[in-house]
C-alpha cells in the first residue's frame, strides 16, 4: 500500500518527535483520518522519505515520530531550470504543477513585455508563496523527494543575472531549423528553457535572451500554448537523454 507522503519544514531524523503543521495535521489527520498508531511519509526536501508513526492528534494539530528514513533516488538527471512568462492563475498554477512532476530543478517566472499579468510587491511574494505550495503538493504526489525552486517573478534582465554561467540555453522558437532531435544526448545536463507568454516574446525579449547565449530550438511543426510548450519540450528533452524510456 503506498502511504501518504506530506511536505514539512523541519529538520528530520530517526526518533524525532515533529509537531506537523497546520496543512499537514489537517490532510492526514480531517481528511485521510488518520489515527494513532498509524504510519505515513514525512518529507522536506533533502532527498529522504522519513517514515513516521502518529503519537498524538487533536482538533488542529498532532504528532508523529520518525523511526525510519530512507534516500529517494528518482531525480532526473537533466537539472533543467525552466524559464517561464507569467501565465494567468490557473494556468501558471498547472506548469509549475507538471513541471515539478516532469523534475526540474527550478521556474524562474519571468515578467514579459507582451505578458498580461503584472506582479509586484505584496501581490508578487503571495503568489510565489502559493506557487512553493504547488510545487511541493506536486512533489508529494509525485514521490520527489527534492523541492524545485521557485524564484519571485522578476524581469527578464533580471532574470537572466541569476542563471548559472555554464548552462545550456534553449529558447523556443517554431521557425527554428535545429530540433530535439540534434542535439547531443551527453550534452544535455545543466539546461535553461526559455517559454514566451501567450502572445510569445517580443522583439526586445528575444534580443535580450540571444544576447544571452540562447540557442532556438523547434519542437515540432504546430505552435504550441505557454501552457504546454514547456511541459512538451522537458519531456522530449529527457526522453532524448534517456530519463524517460
Amino acid at each position: 500500500m503506498r502511504l501518504t507522503r506530506v511536505y514539512v519544514e523541519s529538520a528530520l531524523a530517526v526518533g524525532t518527535i515533529v509537531t506537523l503543521p497546520a496543512d499537514a495535521a489537517a490532510h492526514l489527520l480531517r481528511v485521510l483520518r488518520l489515527e494513532v498508531g498509524n504510519v505515513c511519509v514525512l518529507f522536506n526536501g533533502d532527498g529522504h522519505d522519513y517514515h513516521a508513526r502518529i503519537l498524538s492528534t487533536g482538533r488542529r494539530n498532532g504528532s508523529v515520530e520518525v523511526f525510519a528514513c530512507a534516500r529517494v533516488d528518482n531525480e532526473s538527471p537533466l537539472q533543467i531550470v525552466l524559464l517561464q512568462a507569467v501565465a494567468r492563475a490557473d494556468k501558471m498554477d498547472w506548469i509549475i504543477q507538471k513541471a515539478t512532476e516532469l523534475g526540474v530543478v527550478g521556474v524562474v517566472p519571468v515578467l514579459s513585455e507582451r505578458g498580461e499579468v503584472k506582479l509586484d510587491g505584496d501581490r508578487a511574494q503571495a503568489r510565489t508563496l502559493h506557487w512553493r505550495n504547488v510545487a511541493t503538493s506536486a512533489c508529494a504526489q509525485s514521490g520527489r523527494a527534492r523541492v524545485p525552486q521557485i524564484a519571485t517573478p522578476r524581469t527578464l534582465t533580471d532574470a537572466l543575472e541569476t542563471l548559472a554561467p555554464e548552462s545550456q540555453r534553449l529558447v523556443m522558437d517554431p521557425t527554428a531549423a535545429v530540433t530535439v532531435r540534434a542535439l547531443d544526448p551527453s550534452q544535455l545536463t545543466d539546461l535553461v528553457v526559455a517559454i514566451g507568454p501567450e502572445g510569445g516574446w517580443s522583439p526586445g525579449d528575444l534580443d535580450q535572451l540571444r544576447g544571452a547565449a540562447f540557442n532556438s530550438l523547434r519542437l515540432g511543426p504546430r505552435v504550441l500554448r505557454t501552457e504546454t510548450a514547456g511541459l512538451a519540450i522537458i519531456a522530449a528533452l529527457q526522453t532524448h537523454a534517456g530519463d524517460f524510456v
